[in-house]
């Protein structure tokens, strides 16, 4: 059972508040490509081939609803335990968006970025991806994140071991370990704080994702098979988070 209110949410600015206010940042857990394609009797490959498809219809929403930030999840840490086939099929798959999908991403202004350890995947791929942030670097338009070979645990492990190491280089002291540092040790320290992480497939948990980010984010689970998540889906989760009372512990 989906977790989103059952009411329609009013549409983007038009909610009886006020305007409905923009999330700068969103994450997605794209969840739910083998299923889409198990209902249609097709081969998983067919069900991650749409849901490269619901990517492209998603970052060109995120684009007009003046969406800052998109973090995609694409490829967990943990992605490396499914069939060797299948995780090669996702690695054509990223290589095949990188290259058909780049110009337009270049031309509308949009900045790529890439968290995780994605210098793990093959050679010729750690290349394009490289070229690709290169090419956008110096585009100053919405960011597109995605997430490679990400592990939240793992981030914040080397979070730690990096201001550990400037504490025993004696750079800061122990006393001066914050949040704040911590922050600033993170893959996302330039990107802007996670307001709103959405998950597809009805699944319920966040899979090591951006856990230190999402403390105060608003999560929104829902139904929805990833390859079916499209443009209005998207503007209706933004409209959801409009209706949301963010207080962040205070009254």
């Amino acid at each position: 059972m989906s977790l989103a209110p059952a009411p329609k949410p009013a549409a983007v600015g038009e909610m009886s508040g006020g305007p409905t206010h923009i999330p700068r940042h969103v994450a997605i857990i794209m969840d739910g490509n083998g299923r889409w394609a198990k209902k249609r009797f097709m081969p998983r490959l067919a069900g991650h081939k749409a849901g490269v498809d619901a990517v492209r219809k998603v970052t060109r929403a995120a684009r007009t609803l003046g969406i800052e930030a998109l973090t995609l999840y694409a490829f967990s840490s943990e992605n490396w335990r499914r069939p060797e086939e299948e995780v090669s099929d996702l690695m054509g798959l990223l290589r095949l968006f990188i290259r058909s999908d780049l110009d337009e991403l270049s031309r509308e202004n949009v900045r790529l970025r890439v968290i995780g350890d994605y210098r793990r995947f093959s050679p010729d791929l750690v290349r394009l991806v490289d070229d690709a942030i290169a090419r956008t670097a110096s585009n100053d338009g919405p960011i597109l994140v995605i997430a490679l070979n990400y592990g939240a645990q793992a981030e914040i492990a080397a979070a730690a071991r990096t201001l550990a190491e400037k504490v025993a280089a004696g750079e800061i002291r122990a006393e001066a370990i914050d949040e704040a540092a911590i922050e600033g040790a993170l893959d996302t320290r330039d990107l802007p704080p996670l307001d709103l992480m959405i998950r597809t497939s009805g699944e319920v948990r966040l899979s090591n994702f951006l856990l230190w980010q999402a403390a105060y984010a608003e999560l929104l689970f829902v139904d929805t098979l990833w390859p079916d998540f499209d443009a209005a889906a998207l503007e209706q989760a933004v409209a959801i988070f409009g209706q949301r009372q963010r207080r962040f512990g205070g009254l």
